[in-house]
C-alpha cells in the first residue's frame, strides 16, 4: 500500500468515527475534510439543531486536534477572540493573554450574531494565521481552521457578515433538516443513550493526527490541474460576473479557492488529476457565497445556488 493510499484510509476512517457522532450529513463531513486539506475555513449554514456544532467537535477529537468554541454575541469584544494585553501586578507589566482563536479549529458559533468590528477582527487571522498585537505578530498554531455557523431564519440582532469575511471562507456548507428516516435514527442513538456532550463513551476515537494532515496537504498539492480545467474553472468565474441576477461575481480569490478545493476532492477520490466533474461539485460549496445577487433576483427568490446551476449548465466543458 503506498503512503497515499494509507492516508485516504485514514481520512475514510475519520469520515467512519465522526459519523458515530453526526447523523445523515456526510457532504459536510466530506466538505470539512476538504477544507483541512485545502488549508481553508468554513462557513456552516443551517437551521439550529442539525448538528453543526456536533459536526466540528467530533472532527477535533477524530483528528486528535485541540478545538474552542465562542459563542458570538452583540456585546462580544474583538480582544475577546484573539486576545489582550493585561496588566501583571507581580511583575508590574503588561503581557498578552491569548484568546480562543489560538487552537486548531475555532468554533464560531452563530458568527452573524456579532457586530461587524467583532467580526472583521477574525480577519487577520484567517487570512494570515497570525493575531498582532501591541506591535507584536504571533503565529497561531498549525494547523488552524475557523468553522463558523450561522442561522438562515433569524434575522432579528443579526448582522450580515462583510463581503471581505466572507471572501476568507472557503466553503460555505448547507446543513439541512434530515429525511425522516434519518431523524428516526438519530432518536434512536438518543433513546439508547447518546450524549452529545461526552463524544468518548459515543465512541469517537482519535484516528489522525496533525502530521498525517500535513502529509495529506502535501500529497494533495502533487494533484495535477491541466490547462483546460484550469480554463474552465475561469469560465465558470467569468460567467458568474456576467449573469443578469448577479451584482457581483466571482473574483480571481474565488477561482483560486475553486482550485484548491477541487484539487483536495481530487485526492480523496484517489485521482491524480482533476477533472471537470471535481470542479462541478465543488462549485456550489466554493463559490455559493462569493456572489451578490441583484435586489430584482432575491425579490424573486432566485438564489445563488440556482444561478449556479444554470451556470453549470451553460458553460462549454472541456473533453
Amino acid at each position: 500500500m503506498t503512503s497515499d493510499e494509507s492516508l485516504r484510509e485514514s481520512f475514510a476512517a475519520v469520515r467512519t468515527e465522526v459519523g458515530k457522532a453526526v447523523v445523515g450529513q456526510e457532504g459536510a463531513i466530506s466538505g470539512m475534510l476538504i477544507a483541512l486539506l485545502a488549508n481553508g475555513h468554513v462557513l456552516l449554514e443551517g437551521v439550529p439543531g442539525v448538528a453543526k456544532t456536533l459536526l466540528v467537535r467530533s472532527l477535533s477529537q477524530a483528528l486528535s486536534l485541540e478545538t474552542r468554541r465562542v459563542q458570538f454575541t452583540p456585546d462580544l469584544m474583538p480582544g475577546d477572540i484573539t486576545g489582550s494585553l493585561v496588566y501583571d501586578a507581580k511583575s508590574g507589566e503588561f503581557e498578552f493573554r491569548e484568546g480562543p482563536v489560538f487552537t486548531n479549529i475555532l468554533l464560531a458559533d452563530e458568527i452573524n450574531r456579532t457586530p461587524p468590528k467583532t467580526q472583521s477582527a477574525l480577519l487577520e487571522a484567517m487570512e494570515e494565521r497570525q493575531v498582532s498585537a501591541d506591535g507584536v505578530t504571533r503565529p497561531l498554531p498549525a494547523p488552524f481552521m475557523v468553522a463558523a455557523t450561522q442561522n438562515p431564519v433569524e434575522y432579528e440582532g443579526t448582522y450580515t457578515l462583510p463581503e471581505a469575511q466572507l471572501d476568507r471562507f472557503l466553503l460555505k456548507l448547507v446543513l439541512d433538516l434530515p429525511p425522516r428516516e434519518v431523524e428516526v435514527e438519530v432518536l434512536q442513538r438518543h433513546a439508547r443513550g447518546f450524549d452529545p456532550r461526552d463524544l468518548r463513551s459515543a465512541g469517537v476515537a482519535p484516528v489522525l493526527d496533525a502530521a498525517q494532515l500535513h502529509a495529506a496537504r502535501a500529497a494533495v498539492a502533487t494533484v495535477g490541474i491541466s490547462p483546460d480545467v484550469i480554463g474552465y474553472a475561469v469560465d465558470l468565474a467569468r460567467a458568474t460576473r456576467q449573469s443578469p441576477s448577479v451584482k457581483l461575481g466571482v473574483s480571481p480569490r474565488g477561482t483560486t479557492a475553486l482550485l484548491a478545493a477541487s484539487r483536495a476532492w481530487a485526492w480523496l477520490t484517489g485521482s491524480t488529476g482533476v477533472t471537470p466533474d471535481h470542479i462541478q461539485t465543488m462549485a456550489l460549496p466554493v463559490l455559493r457565497h462569493r456572489l451578490q445577487l441583484r435586489p430584482e433576483a432575491e425579490l424573486e427568490g432566485v438564489g445563488a445556488d440556482a444561478i449556479l446551476r444554470s451556470i453549470l449548465q451553460q458553460v462549454q466543458v472541456p473533453i
